[in-house]
């Protein structure tokens, strides 16, 4: 458990980055910082292992004060991400992974036999371990960053917009790798960013700040979305808040038609307006006009009962039939979610 007691941080010129923010980050859970530039969350997380001081107010990690451990001690306990990885670039992977191992102690071999093992978890080949960080993608690098925070097995990661530098399809695939070791893991993670949606996705809890570091709100993502504290944060969560609602709205007992598909080579007769054309062994190929007339049209997918209403809706907006694509972990087609069983699912989700 991270707390927040009343911390203030002022600067010798007057400035206030942190005013009296009181917060308590769970142990076990991702709490997530976010607001616009200006509002202390970086340096509020960075209070937590005395990379820079609280000038009022305590901060306890497990009900201890933060400043009564010494900080060289404090740090090599709590894994630290940051945006570009801040590899070493002299050294080679394992040896970057295996940093704080070397520090506490730890002989070589079992710091980077523990450094090879990170490797897998994040996602990674083993034999990358012998190579520099000029020779790895920016996605790997971040990877790799995860691991050399993970390397002491600390009980408390601290994460410093740590995918905000690399494309959109690569953060994607780190915030997913992020979940999956959460789920195994269940480190006390305290992470900062200022993208709205990737707080929804990561957080548990997610504290707002307004500019000046005073905490607007702390709330899960859906009650955040359905409950915002005040006008400061709707305006933050944007205009579009009820479509990222969706995100926690379940697919489960969604309708589904499993009428509405036909073989590959079909020629028409059918009075339906969209088709769904399938292949011998039931994967999705296109819509097709219920005349027959045309070639296959795109379409989207998404998994019943795992992925959220906000996939569902995203699925039907890329076909033209309006349509969601049912499909299981095969990728075999399950059903068709209609406009209209879509449409209900939303009012229905609406009045909850």
């Amino acid at each position: 458990m991270i707390t927040f007691d009343s911390v203030t941080k002022r600067y010798p010129d007057g400035t206030v980055a942190v005013d009296h923010l009181s917060l308590e980050a769970p142990t076990g859970e991702v709490t997530v910082f976010v607001g616009p530039s200006g509002c202390g969350k970086t340096t509020s997380l960075r209070m937590i292992n005395r990379m820079i001081d609280a000038t009022e107010g305590e901060i306890l990690l497990d009900g201890r004060p933060v400043r009564e451990i010494d900080p060289p001690t404090l740090r090599r306990g709590i894994g630290y991400v940051i945006q570009q990885a801040g590899l070493f670039p002299h050294k080679k992977i394992v040896d970057n992974i295996a940093t704080v191992p070397h520090l506490l102690g730890w002989d070589r071999g079992k710091a980077r036999a523990r450094a090879m093992e990170l490797l897998e978890r994040v996602g990674l080949d083993p034999a990358m371990g012998e190579r520099y960080p000029f020779q790895l993608s920016g996605g790997q690098q971040q990877r790799v960053g995860v691991a050399r925070a993970l390397a002491a097995d600390p009980p408390v990661l601290l994460m410093d917009e740590p995918f905000s530098a690399v494309d959109p399809i690569v953060r994607t695939s780190l915030q997913d790798e992020l979940l999956r070791l959460q789920a195994e893991l269940n480190k006390t993670i305290v992470f900062v960013t200022h993208d709205i949606d990737e707080a929804i996705k990561l957080g548990d809890r997610v504290a707002v700040l307004r500019v000046g570091g005073r905490l607007a709100q702390l709330a899960d993502p859906k009650t955040l979305l359905s409950e915002p504290a005040d006008d400061f944060v709707r305006e933050f969560l944007g205009r579009d808040r009820g479509i990222r609602r969706l995100q926690f709205v379940s697919t489960e007992g969604l309708r589904l038609r499993t009428d509405l598909t036909v073989p590959e080579g079909y020629e028409g007769g059918r009075s339906e307006p969209w088709l769904l054309v399938v292949t011998k062994d039931g994967r999705p190929l296109g819509w097709i006009a219920g005349d027959g007339r045309g070639g296959p049209e795109p379409y989207g997918t998404f998994r019943p009962g795992q992925d959220s209403m906000r996939a569902a809706l995203d699925a039907a907006l890329l076909s033209p039939s309006g349509c969601a694509v049912a499909v299981d972990e095969e990728g075999k087609v399950a059903g068709v979610a209609t406009r209209e069983a879509l449409d209900a699912a939303l009012a229905e989700a609406a009045d909850a």
